[in-house]
């Protein structure tokens, strides 16, 4: 019996050593909860507080998630990515606690007309996920209704460059980005035209970015800044013939 607890204190130990590990490279694990959805392909592919559009098309699709007032901060965390795994539960926690990689897509808002443990999970001061069935299965059973989960910042592993949508009018240029690498939120962005200088653009929603100007028939340039103070500029990304609506790739970090 010794033998067998010493063996069991082992294991806990090598579990232990190996989080601590790896928290000092993406940093400390938090509390939080979580819910699921139930969407078209198992999937969140409605549009959403970030301006995203069909999630699938930018490769998001399952593994997007709806974060609380508290975790989406007026939305400036969209397109971060979180670590997040089902812990304290035994009998709703999927065995050996394994973690999915979300990124912040959507606003889950609150409702104080029902407690935080029954329905008002993302009342103030609430740290929630709302996530897709799909991703929700894959750490937790599926007739969980409610779930503790941990969570940390993750670094976001995207394909391919920066995306940049065009929208707006003659005066008026938007630009939507997304498919953003590093640690994925987008805090500064400046768009540069043939015949400009760098113009700052202001946040409109989500990771939608305005700037009262008129830059058609001009070549653009993009400056992107991160939350972690990483600036990453791409020039020429958009030809001179550019039209509204239309997606254009730039670098990545």
């Amino acid at each position: 019996m010794d033998a067998l607890k010493a063996f069991v204190l082992y294991l806990i130990m090598l579990h232990t050593c190996k989080i601590t590990a790896t928290n000092a490279t993406y940093g400390e694990w938090k509390t939080a909860t979580a819910t699921y959805t139930k969407e078209k392909d198992g999937s969140i592919i409605i549009e959403g507080a970030c301006g995203y559009g069909d999630l699938h098309r930018e490769t998001y699709g399952k593994y997007s998630a709806g974060l609380s007032s508290m975790l989406l901060n007026k939305g400036s965390t969209c397109g971060a990515c979180f670590e997040v795994r089902c812990v304290n539960h035994i009998l709703w926690c999927l065995r050996g606690s394994p973690s999915i990689i979300l990124t912040a897509t959507d606003f889950c808002p609150p409702n104080y007309g029902l407690s935080a443990d029954y329905g008002g999970w993302c009342n103030l001061p609430m740290e929630h996920f709302e996530m897709s069935e799909a991703a929700f299965t894959e750490i937790a059973v599926r007739r969980a209704g409610i779930i503790p989960v941990q969570y940390r910042r993750v670094k976001c592993e995207r394909k391919g460059g920066m995306r940049f949508t065009t929208s707006g009018s003659s005066n008026f240029y938007q630009v939507l980005i997304t498919n953003v690498g590093l640690d994925g939120e987008v805090i500064a962005v400046k768009v540069k035209g043939s015949r400009t200088g760098w113009i700052p653009m202001a946040r409109n929603w989500g990771q939608n970015w305005q700037a009262n100007v008129n830059l058609t028939g001009q070549p653009l340039s993009f400056e992107v800044t991160t939350s972690i103070g990483r600036t990453l500029t791409s020039y020429n990304v958009a030809p001179a013939n550019w039209q509204f609506g239309q997606t254009f790739a730039g670098k990545q970090f």
